[in-house]
């Protein structure tokens, strides 16, 4: 049994297409078919199968109408958020996400049953059980548009930490575009004319938005001869080789962690920065690190993202201060910090 694959799913068609009564749905939706022990294991699996197939996702308004509003907010995270390697990306959004949550009074879900197929999680997987909180905080760098826009048309409460590009998402971003587009006039006011740019093999709107801020400034200054490389996963001696074969006298990285293989192999190298080779990052390492370099670097406002995140979802999830639709989609400034490691080119007759 199938249902339309655009039609909107409610309780009441869930109930005709499992042919049961809406009561029944309610009952399996909300944990109380067991317990109450009327509905038979039969009639259970079949409101289940439905609600499987159609991917229906209990629509929280209809709960808060209902009495249910439990102020428990969901968090959905597209990549795992605790490994090493994402921590400087999650630990400060979720610090955020965390103060501001207990000054509103509402508990935190975070949600884990969807399990990492390449990387990746999957909002509308079988395990998806987003009708638990009463709305959702959506994390990662990279999202589906095709989900994003499958819970705007679903009218699921929910914000986006990051810009996105699809119409109607409501998100809390960065506004990668000027900061970057500061510290790339930094580099040319320096004196800088040879440009090399490390980014992040990514088409998330963020590396887009860094990189759109970069061009434009270089365009400005007349400036086309620009090396773009994505960075090789761990393979730093290939960037670096990269790097070296190009001969900048700035180096722009997307990363904080690439930035710090990059500063290493440069020092092995007896490249000396800034004096033989200025680098700038596009981010801000969240953690203390053993290499405390003071990069001249792109600070985002990542536990401001997570705390603002949560205030546009308590207010869409509001019935008397909804945000308009300019007010569901904000960028906060991105802090640039001067550091040590920007300075003027080296003489043009030396080459790294």
């Amino acid at each position: 049994m199938t249902s339309p694959t655009h039609e909107k799913m409610t309780q009441r068609r869930v109930a005709e297409l499992a042919g049961v009564s809406q009561a029944t749905v309610s009952l399996v939706l909300n944990g109380k078919a067991d317990a109450a022990s009327r509905i038979p294991e039969e009639t259970r699996n079949r409101v289940l199968e439905i609600i499987e197939k159609t991917t229906y996702v209990a629509d929280p308004a209809a709960r808060r109408l209902a009495g249910m509003g439990n102020k428990i907010l969901g968090v959905f995270t597209y990549e795992p958020a605790f490994p090493n390697e994402t921590a400087d990306f999650y630990t400060p959004l979720l610090t955020g996400i965390e103060a501001r949550s207990e000054e509103l009074g509402c508990d935190l879900l975070l949600f884990t049953s969807a399990p990492v197929e390449n990387g990746r999680r999957q909002i509308f997987h079988g395990n998806n059980r987003l009708g638990l909180a009463d709305g959702c905080l959506l994390l990662g760098l990279e999202m589906d548009a095709a989900e994003l826009s499958r819970l705007v048309d679903n009218n699921f409460p929910f914000v986006a930490v990051g810009r996105r590009d699809v119409p109607g998402v409501p998100y809390v971003g960065a506004d990668y575009v000027s900061g970057t587009a500061e510290l790339t006039r930094a580099a040319l006011a320096a004196g800088h004319e040879r440009f090399f740019y490390l980014h992040v093999d990514s088409a998330a709107e963020s590396v887009a938005d860094r990189q759109l801020g970069f061009h434009t400034e270089l365009q400005k200054a007349g400036i086309e001869s620009v090396q773009l490389r994505a960075c090789t996963g761990d393979d730093y001696l290939a960037d670096w080789k990269a790097i070296t074969t190009a001969d900048p006298t700035v180096l722009f990285i997307e990363a904080p962690r690439h930035a710090l293989e990059i500063y290493e192999l440069a020092r092995q190298a007896g490249v000396r920065v800034p004096s033989d080779l200025s680098i700038v990052v596009l981010g801000e390492p969240s953690r203390p690190s053993a290499q405390a370099i003071d990069f001249t670097r792109l600070s985002p406002p990542r536990t401001e993202l997570g705390a603002e995140a949560v205030t546009l979802l308590r207010r869409i999830l509001s019935s008397d201060d909804a945000p308009s639709e300019s007010e569901s989609r904000i960028l906060l400034d991105c802090v640039v910090e001067s550091g040590t490691t920007l300075a003027p080119p080296r003489n043009e007759g030396k080459h790294l």
